[in-house]
């Protein structure tokens, strides 16, 4: 998923300072997850700006919504009707949502609300991990389901580098090397034989050309 944490409070607040109507409109999907723009996150988040500007004796009108996705046409279409009455709309969503709600609805300023930061997993409650940078070229079936990419502090594809000590990343001791990890999951399941094998450098200029990539499903395609 998507994982995402939350912006500095005074960060949002110069950016809505000037507003008289806000809408803060959070996402039910990935940063719902990650508990940074769900519905809960919209109604804290709302309280707390609505406290801040009143204790300031600035009146704000601040609204709340929150989609079920803000990067699909058919959830954007629920604010059609309101949206051009705010002055900013503060969106909760990850960094795509923002994009496309701004797409949307050009004449309204669309903020954000949350920093992006990666494409993760839920470890436990309250921490997210980094697993995948959408590379464009997965490399996984020859290392054992661990991303070298996301995992490896240098991107390294053939093997560790001289930094690493006793299973650790040479940038922190509380950080694993990637090809530890690697080489003890293909040797559980007895494929070090692909280890042995040289990859290729990763071609970063195809893998990721010039200008936002795009995947078409032609037969889904309407």
């Amino acid at each position: 998923m998507i994982v995402a944490s939350p912006k500095p409070m005074e960060e949002i607040i110069d950016t809505v300072k000037d507003c008289k109507k806000l809408l803060i409109l959070g996402c039910n999907e990935c940063v719902t997850v990650c508990e940074a723009g769900g519905k809960k996150e919209v109604g804290v988040l709302a309280s707390a700006l609505r406290m801040y500007f009143a204790k300031q004796g600035q009146q704000i009108q601040i609204d709340e919504r929150t989609l079920e996705r803000q990067c699909d046409h058919e959830y954007l279409e629920e604010i059609r009707d309101i949206a051009d009455t705010y002055d900013a709309i503060l969106s909760l969503a990850c960094g795509v949502g923002v994009q496309f709600t701004a797409e949307k609805y050009l004449s309204t300023v669309v903020l954000p609300g949350v920093n992006t930061c990666f494409l993760g997993a839920t470890e436990e409650r309250g921490m997210w991990t980094e697993r995948c940078q959408a590379c464009g070229a997965c490399v996984l079936a020859r290392t054992g389901g661990i991303c070298p990419v996301s995992r490896c502090a240098k991107r390294v594809l053939n093997g560790p580098c001289g930094g690493s000590t006793k299973g650790k990343c040479e940038i922190s001791k509380e950080v694993d090397c990637a090809w530890q990890l690697i080489v003890d999951r293909l040797t559980a399941l007895g494929k070090m034989d692909e280890y042995e094998q040289i990859a290729p450098l990763k071609d970063w200029s195809t893998d990721r050309a010039g200008g936002p990539r795009k995947v078409v499903k032609e037969d889904v395609q309407s």
